[in-house]
């Protein structure tokens, strides 16, 4: 079973657990996910959730739970799912938690340990057109779009992640 953890100054990243699932259904009914295609159903919910915990176990990474302490207050984390090119890494806050930054601490933390632990050839990151917060982390976060759209998702534009020198 994988166990990673990845903590900043004031954030636990962990893999999802079952404990975390009612903030998470609560956060994919919400309008706060209409960049990502929701709202959800509770089903469709399930079924992200599953597979966000699941990837770790095929691919051997995957996203985090944000823990600031009081529980679940976000995710953030990479994957590489077979219908996407390049490995993605993605952030969302619960409204609770918005506005604290934590979306570009964890993500911080994220992308240092795929660049160092699993080595990861290049990281992007796909990001709705009219998401303009997600643009600004990922600004914050040294990114840049390369100009394209991804074939995935056509609405989505493709923002590269520089590997640090």
């Amino acid at each position: 079973m994988i166990d990673v953890t990845l903590i900043t100054e004031r954030l636990l990243l962990r893999l999802p657990t079952a404990q975390d699932w009612p903030a998470y259904r609560d956060f994919y009914a919400s309008d706060a996910t209409r960049f990502t295609g929701g709202p959800y159903t509770p089903k469709q919910a399930w079924s992200l959730f599953a597979a966000d915990r699941g990837h770790w176990d095929l691919k051997g990474f995957g996203w985090f739970m944000l823990d600031d302490g009081s529980g679940a207050v976000g995710a953030c984390g990479l994957h590489h799912p077979p219908h996407q090119a390049e490995i993605e890494i993605g952030w969302n806050t619960f409204p609770a938690a918005q506005g604290k930054g934590y979306a570009t601490e964890a993500a911080t933390a994220a992308l240092d340990w795929g660049w160092t632990i699993i080595d990861a050839p290049g990281i992007v990151s796909y990001i709705d057109r009219n998401n303009v917060a997600s643009k600004a982390v990922a600004r914050k976060l040294g990114a840049s779009w390369t100009g394209e759209m991804a074939a995935h998702d056509p609405d989505c534009e493709i923002w590269a992640h520089e590997r640090p020198a």
